[in-house]
């Protein structure tokens, strides 16, 4: 066989990729600034695939791809890198993708989260729902959210749930307990319900997938708890939403009550690819819990949270479409980015003819000037 695992992941580690594809009938390829890139090479055959699964995958996982169809799991690729996994079967073969876990925790001016968001580390209790779809990096803002909370508050007991593990904390200023997912506790609402039991002060629950989850969480927020969880919306009217419609519609009425009060905030963030260099650049809307917005969500009308995020700025709100103008202003981003990916295209379009419209008079006054000058 023609490739080896240690020479494919030292290559995603010096090239800065995040993600590497292993299929039957192509090349290894990875993906490098969200573009993927084939691997110089031979395609690979089903006994290949398989040979580099076996390399980084226990028996005990591989028993699970055949009853399941799928497994997922940490690897640490020696102290060059960690990796999240996936393990599953296509058209009978096996084929993996393996996610490089970034292992340098970032500062929230790296992120590029506006500040606002730092006084959402030091509440009491409360829900923050950091979210956006797969590949957004919410694991990595998450991640430096519990860092700060581990640098800077005293004796706070933070306990994580994830699956898997993706970045590890070191005890600091804080305790910080760590739970697997299918390693530690069996799911999401029982590490949740044990957790309630185990004195936190700060709990991390890794994903909100399902209806008793998202119970757990409220309630861990309700009882008293800063409670950080993810899901995969976009902007906060839409979270909200979620999560009420996750429930039966007969408690609907009861959990909108209840989010009203122990929701403190709302994240959604994407990545956008860079156009001033390579890379990609994060933008975030933040959506901060006030009497207005929490009636809002308690009447049941969410679809009036964005013109609140709108006028909130003195609340450290800010609407996802202005943080992708002002990226677009700074050169960073593509235009067709800022129209595909805002919340309201429309409105966004105008802005942007209206300032493209005052940057062509500004040059051509300017033209004007010069001529008369000469």
């Amino acid at each position: 066989m023609s490739y080896q695992m240690s020479d494919l992941l030292q290559l995603v580690v010096s090239e800065g990729a995040s993600d590497l594809h292993i299929r039957v009938g192509a090349p290894p390829v990875i993906r490098v600034h969200g573009i993927l890139h084939r691997v110089e090479g031979p395609s690979l055959g089903p006994e290949d695939t398989e040979e580099l699964m076996r390399s980084i995958t226990s028996e005990d996982h591989i028993q699970h791809v055949r009853e399941r169809g799928g497994a997922d799991f940490g690897f640490a690729f020696g102290e060059m890198a960690r990796f999240r996994v996936s393990v599953f079967k296509e058209k009978g073969n096996f084929g993996m993708v393996l996610r490089q876990i970034p292992s340098k925790l970032l500062t929230m001016e790296q992120i590029g989260i506006p500040m606002s968001a730092k006084e959402l580390l030091y509440k009491p209790r409360g829900l923050v729902l950091v979210t956006g779809p797969t590949g957004s990096g919410k694991t990595t803002t998450l991640a430096s959210m519990i860092n700060i909370i581990n640098e800077e508050r005293d004796e706070a007991h933070i306990i994580t749930i994830e699956d898997p593990i993706e970045y590890y904390h070191k005890h600091k200023k804080a305790l910080v307990t760590q739970r697997e997912i299918g390693v530690d506790v069996p799911n999401f609402a029982e590490a949740l319900r044990r957790a309630l039991r185990q004195d936190p002060d700060v709990v991390l629950v890794g994903e909100m997938r399902d209806l008793e989850t998202i119970d757990a969480a409220i309630t861990a927020a309700e009882t008293g708890h800063l409670v950080f969880g993810t899901l995969h919306t976009t902007g906060a009217a839409k979270t909200i939403d979620r999560v009420v419609n996750a429930f039966p519609t007969n408690q609907q009425e009861q959990i909108r009550i209840q989010l009203s009060t122990v929701m403190q905030a709302v994240i959604s963030q994407l990545l956008i690819p860079r156009v001033d260099k390579p890379g990609r650049v994060a933008v975030f809307e933040i959506m901060v819990n006030t009497p207005s917005i929490a009636a809002l969500i308690r009447d049941n009308k969410t679809f009036r949270i964005q013109s609140d995020i709108q006028t909130g700025a003195k609340y450290g709100m800010v609407t996802l479409d202005s943080f992708l103008l002002e990226k677009y202003l700074a050169g960073m981003i593509a235009r067709d980015e800022v129209v595909t990916k805002a919340q309201d295209p429309v409105t966004i379009q105008a802005k942007l003819q209206e300032l493209e419209l005052a940057q062509s008079v500004g040059a051509d006054a300017n033209a004007v000037a010069q001529g008369k000058s000469q």
